[in-house]
């Protein structure tokens, strides 16, 4: 198995589609303002918990990630196979990151908004960060096919290589930085990806191919459906009616493709990860959620936000219990009944943390996984640099630590390392800005 199993699973600065940067800002709560006009004003008042769930959640997809490397432990931790109608707690990460993208959107574009942006401004910063998360993405996933000896380079190098490429390309660089040192570290990157990518083989000594995306990886899933997502959610200027319409309809093209409803030719064309509804479909639910989020909390309503948001969770569970005999329950399928579910848990997983982190004022109980949630992009590389290390220095645990409870133990310091290392590369000035 290769170092990183991103298959199986999946991911704020403003300028970050997985990490918004919120701003503080005194709202108008007068009781005889218009209740669908406050429906569709979007605060970008401060809260921690977007950071918090974002944050656990890529300390739990760490930690997902390296149980390849263990044996004899429960298999519900892990992924469900393909075709089998169930789900593992592995299986769980990849939604929640796509619905907390879609929680992150309207603040993000919102607070782009107050800076003067308009809409032509905001689609750019959006094709951007598509592109930027696809080229990662598919660099990512040509390393699980990587064949050194046709490629001629050992594998240990590749994702090393292409980490620290993609650092320094997007690292935002100091303002005392040298501006000349600053383009040529970023023209440098690009060449070594590029030469990566014309001298790469991948796949089987009788079966070579060359670089290619063959599929997305996570990162470029999370693109596509990031590029949808914030295109509706631009150009709907906040509107809630149009972003419910929107997650209504990825909804129904999700269950309109599992039944065969919709047409190859367009299932071709279009990028699965939108026009397969799923994917999509989750990070909508995520944008649709802040702005149900948004209109109580102004109201200082966090009970009846809850209530509400809690009633919108059942709604979500009694869905995938309909759909689920249809179509399954699979994350390798993206089926609908996956697509409800995983939405349900991480709403009820956002409203807990709400409660406790901005309500409770408890956010400085999840400081140490803070670099998590705050530089999400440069941790989800970092366990790649980590696991190069490794590889570079022949370090090999002894079975004891890989094995059961112990090895569960390992495996999650290993995820805390990686945010630890996270946190030193912050403080030594690397920030990466999609």
């Amino acid at each position: 198995m290769n170092d990183l199993t991103v298959r199986s699973i999946s991911i704020a600065h403003v300028e970050n589609p997985l990490n918004p940067d919120y701003m503080n800002q005194n709202t108008d709560t007068s009781a005889n303002s218009n209740p669908v006009k406050e429906l569709s004003f979007m605060s970008t008042q401060r809260i921690a918990t977007i950071d918090i769930l974002r944050a656990l959640t890529m300390v739990l997809m760490i930690f997902v990630n390296d149980l390849w490397s263990l044996k004899d432990i429960p298999s519900w931790l892990g992924h469900v196979k393909s075709g089998v109608d169930g789900i593992g707690l592995a299986d769980v990460v990849f939604p929640a990151f796509l619905f907390i993208v879609g929680l992150s959107l309207p603040y993000a574009i919102n607070n782009r908004r107050k800076k003067g942006d308009n809409d032509w401004q905001l689609m750019q910063h959006v094709l951007l960060r598509t592109i930027a998360l696809l080229v990662m993405g598919v660099f990512l996933v040509n390393g699980e096919t990587y064949n050194a000896e046709a490629t001629g380079m050992p594998k240990i190098f590749w994702n090393p290589l292409i980490c620290i490429s993609f650092i320094l390309i997007w690292n935002t660089y100091p303002e005392s930085f040298n501006k000349y040192l600053k383009y040529s570290l970023r023209a440098l990157a690009i060449v070594i990806l590029l030469v990566l990518a014309v001298i790469y083989r991948g796949g089987h000594d009788d079966n070579i191919h060359m670089f290619s995306p063959s599929w997305w990886g996570i990162l470029g899933l999370i693109g596509w459906a990031y590029l949808a997502s914030g295109t509706i959610t631009v150009f709907s200027k906040n509107n809630f009616w149009v972003i419910l319409g929107g997650w209504v309809f990825f909804c129904i093209v999700s269950m309109a493709g599992k039944a065969h409803l919709i047409p190859r030719e367009i299932m071709t064309i279009i990028p699965g990860a939108i026009s397969g509804g799923t994917l999509t479909g989750l990070t909508m639910g995520g944008v649709l959620t802040t702005m149900i989020f948004q209109y109580f909390v102004k109201r200082g309503e966090n009970l009846r936000m809850t209530l509400v948001l809690v009633g919108f969770s059942v709604i979500l569970i009694v869905l995938s219990v309909i759909t689920r005999p249809y179509w399954g329950l699979a994350k390798l399928g993206a089926t609908p009944a996956w697509l409800y579910l995983c939405s349900a848990f991480t709403i009820l997983a956002f409203i807990a943390i709400y409660w406790v982190a901005d309500i409770g004022g408890k956010s400085k109980w999840f400081d140490l996984v803070k670099p998590a949630g705050t530089a999400t992009i440069l941790c989800y590389l970092v366990p790649y640099l980590v696991y190069g290390v490794r590889n570079f220095l022949h370090i090999s645990l002894p079975e004891v630590l890989r094995t059961g409870g112990i090895g569960l133990v390992k495996t999650f310091l290993f995820a805390m390392l990686c945010v630890g290392v996270t946190g030193l590369l912050i403080r030594l000035g690397v920030k990466m800005k999609l």
